[in-house]
């Protein structure tokens, strides 16, 4: 991937951030973008002198931020050639209890966003291209409480899709990665409770938690030409929770109060 270029929303930390660098340490030339530019500031400075990397400070549901983004990739490194959908909200809910306030917060930074931007970035993406949606498991099944944040997480899988065949024959790929739950800023608050746990470690066949590095493992992967020939595909990097009826044997055996 040496050279090769790529815009990263929701890059100044968590997942976003963990992907920036796992690009760039495979010779990528990055731009980061999100609402913080504290944020961007702080990842610049952390992998100063590491590899390119240029920041832009953007709201992503602005009228004019996918083509504030896309030129700003283009002035500062002349081509674009991996466009990966991070940013995301975290708000959900049951459906009886999401507001019209929520539901278009949810809408506009999880689905129209991304559209909108690979709407703006597909005039300048080449043969070779990557197109990466970072989702959820929440977008592959069914789950109470997931209300629009499953909603748009599933709705991403059909936008993967329609990219992965609309622009296959320009040798433009689109793929759609579903991580479980991964420690972030987003999640420490109720990492260690015991609902949480159960509701996600005790169904988990792989012992241990997912990690950023996983998750941006897996990007790295997607976007290079080792995977080529892969489109279309929602790759779950979960430890088996999507794929099995798996409970922890230690819940199966526990005596109900």
């Amino acid at each position: 991937m040496q050279g090769k270029v790529a815009i990263v929303t929701g890059g100044g930390g968590g997942i976003g951030a963990g992907i920036v660098r796992r690009l760039g340490a495979a010779g990528v030339k990055v731009v980061a973008t999100g609402r913080s530019e504290a944020r961007l500031a702080a990842l610049a400075a952390e992998v100063a002198n590491g590899f390119a990397l240029s920041t832009i400070a953007a709201d992503i549901t602005a009228g004019d931020a996918p083509r504030a983004i896309v030129d700003h990739a283009l002035a500062a490194f002349g081509r674009l050639d991996i466009v990966v959908n991070n940013a995301g909200s975290f708000n959900f809910g049951p459906v009886d209890q999401t507001s019209d306030e929520m539901l278009d917060e949810v809408l506009a930074i999880s689905l129209r966003a991304p559209f909108r931007l690979c709407r703006e970035a597909l005039a300048h993406l080449g043969e070779g291209a990557s197109i990466l949606f970072i989702g959820s498991t929440w977008g592959l099944y069914g789950t109470a409480g997931g209300g629009a944040y499953s909603a748009v997480k599933a709705g991403l899988i059909g936008l993967m899709q329609t990219l992965a065949a609309e622009y296959g024959r320009r040798d433009i790929r689109a793929n759609y990665i579903a991580p479980t739950v991964v420690r972030t800023e987003m999640t420490d608050a109720f990492w260690d409770l015991d609902f949480f746990r159960r509701s996600n470690h005790e169904l988990t066949p792989l012992a241990g938690e997912c990690t950023i590095e996983d998750v941006a493992n897996m990007a790295a992967f997607l976007a290079s030409d080792a995977a080529r020939f892969v489109t279309g595909q929602t790759v779950a990097v979960d430890g088996g929770i999507s794929g099995t009826r798996y409970v922890d044997p230690a819940a199966l055996a526990a005596q109900r109060a």
